[in-house]
This record gives C-alpha cells, sequence and structure tokens, in this order.
C-alpha cells in the first residue's frame, strides 16, 4: 500500500456522511476508520447501500494506531479531539483534511488561525491532550506552510476567515452534500411536520422541562420526531408521551433520512449544525426551517 494513500478517521455519523461526500467529490475510493457504537454501524450500512466510494471499513476504540502509520493523508473528523492530537504529534501525517464536526467547524478554523486556543469550546480537558496540543498545532502549521492541510466543509466560513486560512496555506473546498441528494431513495413519508430531537438536556444545556415544552409547542396539530443519536431513554419516553409526537427511531443522520422524504416539509430544530446543513440537503424541495428554543423560534424557507 502506498503511503500517500488516503483513510478516513471518523467518530460520529455527520463525520462519516463528509467522508462519503469527500469521496464521491474526489472520486477516491477511501478505506474507514471509525468509531464503534451502533450508530455508526448502522450510518456506514447505509452510505455503502447508497454505493458511497468506501474501501474498507474498521471499526475501533481508541487510536486506530497500525491505520494511521500506513497512510498519509488523513481526514480527521474533529480536529479537537485528544486522540487525534496525540497521534498527529506522534506519527506526523504528511496531509491532514478536516471535515466537518457539526457548527465546531467554524470554532476550530479559529482554532487554526490562532484566534482562540486549541481546545474545544466549553470542555474541561486533560492533562495529556493539553500537553500535546502546541505539537499537533505546530506540526498542522507547518503542513499548512507546505500546502498540505485542507478543510472539506458545508459551512461557509466567511470572506475574511477564508482570506486568512488561505494566506497560511489552507486550502477549502465546500460541498453541499450533492452527493447525498443524488443518491437519496424514497423515504419513509414522515408527514408535512417533523421535530429533530436535540441532547441539549443531556448536555445540561438546558431543563428537560423547556426542551418538552418546545417540543409540546413545535409538535402541534402532530409531527414526527426524529430523535437525537446521544438522547437518553428517558428524554425518549417523556418526548413519547406528549400529544400527537410520533417518534421515529432511524439512527441515521437527519440529512440521511429527510434528503429522501416525500412531500413539503416543515422541520423544527434547536439551534445546530442542521441549520447549515438541511438547507443544502434540502435544496430545490419545498421546505421551511424553524430554529429556535423554548418560548421563541423563527422560520425560514430554505429549498
Amino acid at each position: 500500500m502506498a503511503r500517500d494513500d488516503v483513510l478516513a478517521w471518523v467518530e460520529s455519523p455527520l463525520q462519516l456522511l463528509g467522508a462519503a461526500e469527500w469521496a464521491a467529490a474526489h472520486r477516491r475510493t477511501v478505506p474507514v476508520a471509525g468509531r464503534l457504537t451502533a450508530q455508526m454501524s448502522e450510518t456506514a450500512d447505509e452510505l455503502v447501500a447508497r454505493g458511497a466510494r468506501f474501501g474498507e471499513l474498521e471499526p475501533y476504540l481508541g487510536v486506530p494506531w497500525a491505520l494511521l502509520a500506513r497512510h498519509d493523508h488523513w481526514l480527521v473528523g474533529d480536529g479537537y479531539s485528544g486522540q487525534f492530537r496525540l497521534a498527529a504529534a506522534v506519527l506526523r501525517p504528511r496531509r491532514i483534511t478536516f471535515l466537518d464536526d457539526g457548527a465546531l467547524a467554524l470554532a476550530y478554523a479559529d482554532t487554526l488561525l490562532g484566534l482562540r486556543p486549541y481546545a474545544r469550546p466549553g470542555i474541561r480537558e486533560g492533562r495529556t491532550t493539553t500537553l500535546v496540543a502546541p505539537f499537533t498545532a505546530e506540526l498542522i502549521r507547518r503542513r499548512a506552510g507546505e500546502r498540505r492541510v485542507s478543510l472539506f466543509t458545508a459551512f461557509d466560513l466567511g470572506a475574511e476567515r477564508s482570506d486568512a486560512l488561505g494566506d497560511r496555506g489552507f486550502g477549502i473546498r465546500r460541498h453541499d452534500f450533492a452527493w447525498t441528494r443524488a443518491t437519496a431513495p424514497s423515504a419513509a413519508d414522515l408527514g408535512r411536520r417533523v421535530v429533530l430531537g436535540s441532547a441539549r438536556p443531556v448536555d445540561g444545556h438546558m431543563l428537560l422541562t423547556d426542551y418538552l415544552r418546545w417540543v409540546r409547542d413545535a409538535a402541534a396539530g402532530g409531527a414526527a420526531y426524529l430523535p437525537h443519536r446521544r438522547e437518553t431513554a428517558e428524554q425518549l419516553a417523556a418526548v413519547a408521551a406528549l400529544p400527537g409526537v410520533r417518534v421515529r427511531e432511524t439512527n441515521l443522520p437527519v440529512e440521511l433520512v429527510l434528503a429522501g422524504a416525500p412531500g413539503p416539509l416543515e422541520i423544527h430544530t434547536l439551534p445546530s449544525s442542521t441549520v447549515t446543513t438541511l438547507p443544502l440537503v434540502l435544496a430545490g424541495r419545498q421546505a421551511k426551517l424553524h430554529t429556535g428554543s423554548a418560548g421563541m423560534s423563527s422560520g425560514r424557507v430554505v429549498a
């Protein structure tokens, strides 16, 4: 195997979808090292069924050292990951492409520019993760100077940020989920109104009572509810007990689920990466996206 072969190292379903989009855009077959979870396995199966250009898929726990050592181009799903920082500092890959890790894409771009610390926002990090951060940051800066670091993103980084990244040698390629749209099969009819689940109560960012009030208001008149992958059984049971809510568990990213949903859609979500991804996925479709929190919301036509 040539050492410049690419490897996707991903930890979440959205990162895995980003790897499929990268493979399609570059017409490359990409082996995948994916974190071993039920959601990742089901997403991988779905992507392969839709024709994703994936090579061998290797589930793992921890750092896939042997796989990483055999590949010099890493597609990295989570640039803030302590495991990535450690592996990059030790193995020093020749080329790195950063995929989207949700809305953290903007924060990570600022980290690459040195505008914020190399630390995941809002998280108290461990000692080892903090210690290796400067070594990883130096490697990334050096590779960027060699034009060997890029961002493959669905997010608009803004002209000022993009220019600053370009001046430092970072490549930027936007994508709009073209492969996801093109390969979407006809999906089961979810109805006109869809509510997207959130892990905000699980993460301590919202009281469960406020969250249930938001779901109840968003689902008024009846709605399909697509759970977030990190919702607890207790939260999901409380949601299912609300009047008019039909819980539809898919264990797939909402981008994959909604790309093939028929008919006009009215989608309700709390602030998250879906505010960026779904307008791209639903381009050309009759859909309206409502974003907000308990007690407030806003709506816009997205397609």
